[in-house]
């Protein structure tokens, strides 16, 4: 069974960056599209970004767009997920997914309810 541990999380200031790692254990993860979801304090969980098998395609939440990049290391079965200009708002807990994907290019889920796996979880507070 596949297992998703999070790491990389923290405080950082506004403006400040961070990158997020996901390692996949259990399973090859080069058979499963990684998304990272986040949840704040009193709000649903949220998409933020996500990429297909082999990283050639991607999807990011409208918020997120042009600060954070996803990317993944199949030999290393891992996904990272480098966030820069971080604004207070994007404080919450980021979890990563992962979803069984038919093909190495098909777009990722941005549907929470299609992945399978989850990892417990990292935190992320931006604050001065």
């Amino acid at each position: 069974q596949l297992q998703l541990v999070e790491s990389g999380g923290g405080l950082v200031q506004p403006g400040g960056s961070l990158r997020l790692s996901c390692a996949a254990s259990g399973f090859s993860s080069d058979y499963y599209a990684i998304g990272w979801f986040r949840q704040a304090p009193g709000k649903e969980r949220e998409f933020v970004t996500a990429t297909s098998r082999s990283g050639g395609s991607t999807a990011y939440a409208d918020s997120v767009k042009g600060r954070f990049t996803i990317s993944r290391d199949n030999a290393k079965n891992s996904v990272y997920l480098q966030m820069n200009s971080l604004k207070p708002e994007d404080t919450a807990i980021y979890y990563c997914a992962a979803d069984w994907a038919m093909l190495p290019t098909q777009l990722p889920s941005m549907t929470s309810e299609t992945y399978d796996y989850w990892g417990r979880g990292t935190q992320v507070t931006v604050s001065s």
